[in-house]
């Protein structure tokens, strides 16, 4: 090895004007999140935000996910299975409250807010029809953010768990009209359905939306004959084409309508209004011109219902008798069937909780993800939903105008 100074100098310059390696930036460590689930104390829900299964995926990937004991009790998921996949059971709910992301099924209450010290992310449905102001005062005041899942929209700017929901409760009222169809439910003794040589049960569906088009196929698939109506030309359309058999389809004509429930057997209630009340189609009228022992389920009652003799009930009383006709009006009919719902729901949940993670927070996720941006009506204790500002009298801001600042 040389000891000339004059050399080593020299080697010392080339090697200085030799290229260098370029050394990569080092991507921003994936932020870690606390994931609060407090058990649903709303009248009959049953479903859970996330199962046991998305939970273990987001503890998997560095997440931390408290849950309060019996949470799960509604949807038959235990205490244990959630422990078993690594998250916390936790016993006072205020330690819940604590979380910085609070993931729910139902609205926020007040008692629910009181329990949390402020700036978090709440994330839950939001019930326009009884969203009370005093919930919007003290998310504001409390600097929360608060998310709307039944607003979220998918890659395909669809409300993906409203769809999901919508499908259950399609499906689901054909199975609860079977049932309320049988003897022993003080019914007309019918298999909702047909055999061989017996006249199959006639079903009118009012909508032909994602509810009346699920309780169609379920309905079809029971081998009933099926009478679909719609003000929307294109959704009968839709529906035809998806079904792939020619289903009877009518326009919402009063004297066709009337016809067709005076000879069904089961009537579903399916329409949905863009905004304000569902429009009330069957006159009371009409109810008491059906045959006895007749079946209606109005599935829009959450949204004032589309038949005159409708009024709310409950997984505990379902049914209530008008005119020799038994009605069906439960609003949240998800809850009948709490462990499907919450695979559901947790379906949709789970990947938009990850990619949060991914990006360092619920902030970068809002900028970066219009569909989740969409279920946005509070951002830091800022109302961001023109509806509510304009119901509640209150300030409201853009949420595009907003993101700019961050």
């Amino acid at each position: 090895m040389t000891t000339d100074p004059h050399l080593l100098k020299s080697l010392i310059q080339q090697g200085a004007l030799m290229p260098k390696e370029d050394l990569l930036e080092v991507g921003q460590k994936k932020g870690k999140l606390q994931i609060g689930i407090p058990k649903e104390i709303s009248f009959q829900e049953r479903r859970v935000a996330l199962v046991p299964e998305a939970v273990g995926l987001l503890i998997a990937n560095g997440h931390e996910v408290k849950i309060e004991s019996k949470a799960g009790e509604g949807a038959h998921f235990t205490d244990n299975e959630y422990s078993e996949v690594g998250a916390q059971i936790v016993y006072n709910q205020k330690e819940i409250y604590h979380a910085d992301i609070i993931l729910k099924v139902a609205p926020p209450t007040e008692e629910e807010l009181q329990l949390m010290p402020g700036n978090q992310t709440f994330i839950s449905a939001l019930q326009l029809a009884t969203q009370p102001k005093e919930i919007l005062q003290q998310l504001a005041s409390k600097k929360i953010t608060a998310v709307a899942w039944d607003y979220i929209r998918d890659e395909e700017n669809v409300f993906s768990i409203v769809r999901t929901m919508s499908e259950i409760a399609g499906t689901t009222s054909v199975l609860v009209a079977a049932e309320l169809l049988s003897s022993f439910s003080k019914g007309k003794g019918l298999m909702l359905g047909g055999i061989a040589g017996v006249q199959p049960t006639e079903i009118v569906i009012l909508g032909a939306g994602t509810v009346g088009q699920f309780a169609t196929r379920s309905a079809l698939g029971l081998g009933a004959s099926v009478k679909v109506f719609d003000n929307s030309l294109s959704r009968l359309r839709r529906l035809q084409n998806d079904m792939g058999a020619r289903v009877y389809t009518s326009i919402l004509q009063p004297k066709v309508l009337a016809k067709a429930v005076r000879r069904a057997d089961v009537v579903i209630g399916a329409l949905r209004s863009k905004i304000g009340r569902t429009p009330c189609v069957v006159s009371e009228e009409m109810i008491a011109q059906m045959k006895p022992g007749s079946v209606v389920l109005d599935i829009s009652i959450d949204h004032g219902g589309c038949f005159e003799t409708s009024r709310i009930t409950n997984h505990s009383e379902p049914t209530f008798i008008k005119h020799g006709v038994t009605h069906y009006c439960v609003p949240n009919i998800a809850s009948r069937v709490s462990r499907t719902a919450s695979f559901a729901l947790s379906n949709t949940l789970s990947p938009l909780i990850l990619e949060m993670g991914e990006r360092g927070g619920v902030a970068e996720l809002i900028k970066t993800h219009h569909g989740f941006r969409n279920g946005v009506y509070m951002f830091r204790g800022i109302l961001t939903n023109e509806v509510l500002g304009k119901v509640f009298d209150l300030q409201y801001k853009d949420i595009n105008l907003i993101l700019p600042g961050i």
